[in-house]
């Protein structure tokens, strides 16, 4: 039951803060408009709305349909995932619905706008220029989460053979 309170409430909050940061910036920011919230990091850091019909941080943009098929076929892959997660797992039900809260918020623009709204500016000058939103961060952030966990558990099975192989042999 826990490992759902957490996935639930993960995914939730996701899809809610992505909806209301992409709403605040279609209220407050004009297409291609950029401001500097803090001066000290500009142009490494900054907010200009943009409209992305391809995939995540503008790649593919002319794959629209794509991708929200993609994305979808992702949530139902991450739900089958889901099912063989430890019971006592909090890591992975969190990274879960973070993917799956960021595919939402994503899919949710793209059936009401027909794009995904995107508005965190990062730059390095000559070398490369982005624009995301926060569903895009959560999904990578769920994606280093959840290989974090199995990088995790694998060395801590690997430890405990190794016990078990000695502790066997010392008897």
């Amino acid at each position: 039951m826990r490992k759902w309170i957490i996935f639930v409430c993960s995914l939730c909050a996701t899809a809610f803060v992505d909806q209301t940061a992409k709403s605040w910036a279609l209220v407050n920011l004009i297409q291609y408009e950029s401001v500097q919230p803090i001066p000290a990091l500009a142009p490494l850091f900054q907010l200009t709305r943009s409209s992305n019909t391809g995939a995540a941080f503008g790649i593919l943009p002319m794959a629209g349909d794509v991708f929200l098929i993609l994305a979808l076929c992702i949530i139902a892959g991450m739900l089958w995932y889901f099912r063989t997660v430890a019971p006592d797992s909090r890591l992975v039900p969190l990274a879960i619905g973070l993917v799956i809260g960021g595919a939402l918020g994503n899919i949710i623009d793209r059936l009401n706008y027909g794009h995904v709204i995107d508005f965190i500016h990062y730059q390095i000058p000559d070398l490369i220029s982005n624009v995301s939103n926060l569903a895009d961060h959560a999904i990578v952030l769920g994606v280093l989460l959840i290989i974090a966990e199995s990088v995790w558990r694998d060395r801590r099975d690997h430890r405990n053979r190794l016990r078990k192989s000695s502790a066997d042999g010392a008897g």
